[in-house]
């Protein structure tokens, strides 16, 4: 069982495989929630995206809700937007706002591994998040 006294992160990053794998059917030109980037220097939630935007937000609560949303309305100017998720199809996040604005949803099969800095102060590539993963492109 996980040490749930651990002080967990947000800040994971999205292995290159599957970044590549979507990038080459999206071609990205932003990603507004990048790995270890300066909060201070720019928010990715108040300022303008790209025309087609990879984001893998954070996963807390708050954050991963008010990216979505931020994806909607950037939706609304005509930009596309790829989000990588946990799998959570029960929420009020998932009924009003990712399924009346997807065009589409894809499960992944697997967990997938992120990579990043562990409790430890350790890099690591093989830390499987807890739920299931999706793709929503909305």
């Amino acid at each position: 069982m996980k040490n749930r006294n651990l002080n967990h992160k947000d800040d994971w990053k999205t292995p290159k495989y599957l970044y590549d794998e979507l990038n080459q059917e999206f071609n990205f030109d932003f990603d507004p929630c990048p790995y270890m980037h300066n909060v201070k220097e720019w928010d990715g939630l108040k300022i303008e995206w790209g025309e087609r935007n990879f984001v893998n937000p954070p996963y807390s609560r708050k954050l991963k809700e008010a990216f979505v949303k931020k994806a909607v309305l950037e939706s609304k100017k005509g930009k596309l937007s790829v989000l990588l998720l946990p799998v959570s199809t029960s929420t009020i996040l998932f009924h009003e706002h990712i399924l009346p604005n997807k065009k589409e949803i894809r499960f992944l099969k697997g967990r997938v591994k992120f990579e990043g800095f562990n409790t430890f102060g350790e890099y690591v590539t093989n830390i499987a998040g807890m739920h299931d993963s999706m793709i929503i492109i909305i």
